[in-house]
């Protein structure tokens, strides 16, 4: 049974900031998957036509929100919005891709928190990066990379390195360098980071300390919700000195209760990831 600490933690009581500082775990952390892009919209285009090469004319760090996807990111602000003030994010961290920095601002804009807060930016958090398969769909990575696509499938998609590209143990590695600084600078906070399809994927593997095989089978039942919301909650009962504990994965109440559609189109690169 929790103690009364416990709870107060864990969010049945108040949160006792100085209990949980020395840890170096937030109170809280959310971790987003930016709102529906234009490239989402052009690779489903260039799949349903059976298409080699996705139609994107900028970089991918460029590609911004569709207008669904602005309006997701409006629902989950307002849904922050509606929190009371001291549940609501203290520190937003954010991958540099226009579409995530765009998703963080409208959260902003909206009431999602403190219009003081700063923004920061933060590169490790990134999208996977796919080297010489970016921008092709799965049909066009067989017809121009047939060798990668067999390097793929023996090595599967947590060791494939594409050249050029990262594994998803490379984005890993920086994304372990990125939770270690959370944990350090914003220790007792909440802490709210927007990113990508995979990367959160992977920030579940690091701070559930799971295994390729226990990730993969996440993987497999299906993508993450543009705008889907994972979020943890401290909890100083989990381990030697507390531990960070999930209490939602790919949560679209916020999209669904305003009637906004809900999307899981992968990013434009994502049939190599």
């Amino acid at each position: 049974m929790a103690t009364e600490h416990a709870r107060a933690v864990i969010g049945f009581g108040p949160v006792h900031r100085e209990d949980l500082m020395h840890h170096g775990w937030p109170e809280r952390l959310w971790i987003v998957r930016h709102g529906e892009s234009a490239g989402n919209v052009a690779r489903a285009a260039a799949t349903a036509a059976g298409l080699a090469w996705i139609d994107i004319a900028e970089r991918d760090v460029d590609v911004d929100l569709s207008a669904l996807g602005e309006r997701q990111s409006r629902s989950l602000g307002r849904w922050f919005a509606d929190l009371p003030p001291d549940d609501r994010p203290e520190v937003v961290v954010t991958s540099p891709y226009r579409r995530a920095r765009r998703t963080a601002e409208i959260v902003r804009q909206v009431g999602g928190y403190h219009p003081d807060h700063e923004l920061l930016i933060d590169e490790r958090l990134r999208e996977k990066e796919f080297g010489i398969l970016d921008r092709l769909t799965t049909v066009g990575i067989r017809e121009r990379h047939p060798d990668q696509a067999e390097f793929r499938r023996i090595l599967g998609k947590f060791y494939h390195r594409p050249p050029g590209g990262e594994s998803w143990c490379d984005a890993i590695l920086r994304l372990r360098s990125a939770l270690d600084t959370i944990g350090i600078r914003h220790s007792g906070r909440r802490v709210l980071v927007v990113s990508h399809q995979v990367i959160v994927l992977c920030m579940r593997y690091l701070v559930e300390n799971m295994t390729e095989e226990q990730i993969l089978a996440i993987d497999r039942e299906g993508d993450v919700a543009n705008c889907g919301l994972t979020e943890y909650r401290f909890d100083p009962e989990l381990g030697k000195d507390g531990g960070l504990r999930l209490s939602r994965y790919n949560f679209t109440v916020p999209l669904e209760e305003e009637g906004t559609p809900v999307t899981t189109e992968p990013d434009a690169k994502v049939a190599a990831a």
